[in-house]
Protein backbone atom coordinates (compact mmCIF):
# COMPACT_ATOMS: atom_id res chain seq x y z
CA UNK A 1 0.00 0.00 0.00
CA UNK A 2 1.46 3.66 -0.97
CA UNK A 3 -0.85 4.65 2.57
CA UNK A 4 0.68 2.78 5.51
CA UNK A 5 -1.00 3.04 9.39
CA UNK A 6 -1.26 1.32 12.38
CA UNK A 7 -4.85 1.73 12.14
CA UNK A 8 -5.28 0.32 8.57
CA UNK A 9 -2.74 -2.77 9.94
CA UNK A 10 -5.54 -2.94 12.83
CA UNK A 11 -8.32 -3.28 10.63
CA UNK A 12 -6.57 -5.53 8.43
CA UNK A 13 -6.68 -3.55 5.12
CA UNK A 14 -4.77 -4.90 2.44
CA UNK A 15 -3.94 -3.72 -1.03
CA UNK A 16 -5.42 -6.06 -3.81
CA UNK A 17 -2.70 -6.72 -6.33
CA UNK A 18 -4.94 -8.25 -8.72
CA UNK A 19 -5.94 -5.68 -10.42
CA UNK A 20 -4.34 -2.34 -11.06
CA UNK A 21 -6.90 0.04 -9.44
CA UNK A 22 -6.00 0.47 -5.85
CA UNK A 23 -8.34 -1.65 -4.31
CA UNK A 24 -8.18 -2.37 -0.50
CA UNK A 25 -9.40 -5.31 1.01
CA UNK A 26 -10.35 -6.34 4.42
CA UNK A 27 -10.74 -10.08 4.58
CA UNK A 28 -13.37 -11.45 7.37
CA UNK A 29 -12.32 -12.26 10.49
CA UNK A 30 -14.49 -12.16 14.09
CA UNK A 31 -12.28 -9.38 14.69
CA UNK A 32 -14.41 -7.20 12.30
CA UNK A 33 -17.45 -8.11 13.47
CA UNK A 34 -19.96 -6.00 14.65
CA UNK A 35 -23.42 -6.77 15.51
CA UNK A 36 -23.33 -10.73 14.84
CA UNK A 37 -23.04 -11.86 11.14
CA UNK A 38 -22.19 -7.99 10.19
CA UNK A 39 -19.21 -6.20 9.14
CA UNK A 40 -18.68 -2.97 12.11
CA UNK A 41 -19.73 0.25 10.56
CA UNK A 42 -16.19 2.10 11.90
CA UNK A 43 -14.58 -0.87 9.92
CA UNK A 44 -16.46 0.19 6.57
CA UNK A 45 -16.10 3.54 7.16
CA UNK A 46 -11.99 3.45 7.99
CA UNK A 47 -11.45 1.07 5.10
CA UNK A 48 -13.11 3.87 3.12
CA UNK A 49 -10.94 6.72 4.63
CA UNK A 50 -8.13 4.48 3.80
CA UNK A 51 -9.22 3.72 -0.07
CA UNK A 52 -9.41 7.14 0.23
CA UNK A 53 -5.59 7.81 1.26
CA UNK A 54 -4.46 5.40 -0.56
CA UNK A 55 -5.65 7.08 -3.96
CA UNK A 56 -4.99 10.45 -3.10
CA UNK A 57 -0.97 9.34 -2.03
CA UNK A 58 -0.75 7.41 -5.69
CA UNK A 59 -2.07 10.54 -7.77
CA UNK A 60 0.19 12.51 -5.48
CA UNK A 61 3.72 10.90 -5.82
CA UNK A 62 2.82 10.43 -9.82
CA UNK A 63 2.91 14.19 -9.94
CA UNK A 64 5.85 14.50 -8.09
CA UNK A 65 3.94 15.71 -5.13
CA UNK A 66 4.68 14.86 -1.53
CA UNK A 67 2.17 17.16 0.44
CA UNK A 68 1.09 15.49 3.56
CA UNK A 69 -2.44 14.71 4.32
CA UNK A 70 -4.41 16.16 7.20
CA UNK A 71 -8.26 15.00 7.21
CA UNK A 72 -10.89 17.85 6.89
CA UNK A 73 -14.26 15.54 6.89
CA UNK A 74 -15.36 12.25 6.04
CA UNK A 75 -19.30 11.68 5.02
CA UNK A 76 -20.36 7.79 5.35
CA UNK A 77 -23.53 6.59 3.74
CA UNK A 78 -24.63 3.26 4.47
CA UNK A 79 -26.33 1.84 1.96
CA UNK A 80 -26.85 -2.03 3.89
CA UNK A 81 -25.40 -4.49 6.11
CA UNK A 82 -22.13 -5.76 5.56
CA UNK A 83 -22.02 -9.63 5.68
CA UNK A 84 -19.91 -12.53 6.88
CA UNK A 85 -17.33 -11.97 3.34
CA UNK A 86 -14.17 -10.23 2.56
CA UNK A 87 -15.43 -6.67 2.14
CA UNK A 88 -13.68 -4.14 -0.94
CA UNK A 89 -13.31 -0.55 -1.13
CA UNK A 90 -11.48 1.99 -4.09
CA UNK A 91 -11.66 5.62 -4.44
CA UNK A 92 -11.81 8.08 -7.04
CA UNK A 93 -10.31 11.62 -7.06
CA UNK A 94 -12.62 14.08 -8.01
CA UNK A 95 -10.40 17.01 -7.96
CA UNK A 96 -6.99 17.94 -6.54
CA UNK A 97 -6.89 22.07 -5.56
CA UNK A 98 -3.95 23.79 -3.98
CA UNK A 99 -4.95 23.37 -0.62
CA UNK A 100 -7.43 20.95 -0.88
CA UNK A 101 -8.46 17.45 -2.41
CA UNK A 102 -12.16 15.94 -2.75
CA UNK A 103 -12.19 12.02 -2.84
CA UNK A 104 -15.25 9.66 -3.54
CA UNK A 105 -15.30 6.12 -2.20
CA UNK A 106 -17.00 2.76 -2.39
CA UNK A 107 -17.73 -0.40 -0.82
CA UNK A 108 -19.37 -3.31 -1.54
CA UNK A 109 -18.59 -7.30 -0.76
CA UNK A 110 -19.30 -9.51 -3.92
CA UNK A 111 -20.71 -7.29 -6.35
CA UNK A 112 -18.96 -4.22 -7.14
CA UNK A 113 -22.49 -2.76 -8.60
CA UNK A 114 -23.98 -3.08 -4.91
CA UNK A 115 -22.00 -1.10 -3.02
CA UNK A 116 -23.01 -1.31 1.28
CA UNK A 117 -21.06 1.87 1.82
CA UNK A 118 -20.02 5.21 -0.11
CA UNK A 119 -18.01 7.96 1.66
CA UNK A 120 -16.91 11.68 0.70
CA UNK A 121 -13.75 12.95 2.29
CA UNK A 122 -12.17 16.61 2.29
CA UNK A 123 -8.09 16.16 2.89
CA UNK A 124 -6.12 18.95 3.33
CA UNK A 125 -3.01 19.37 1.34
CA UNK A 126 -0.08 20.50 3.59
CA UNK A 127 2.39 21.56 0.93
Amino acid sequence: MAFHSPYADMIGARRNDATDEPILTIAWRSEVEGRPGYVHGGIIAGLLEMACYEALILELRASGDEARLKPINVAVDYLRGGVVADTHAVAQIVRVGKRVANVTAICWQDDRSRPIATARMHILLDR
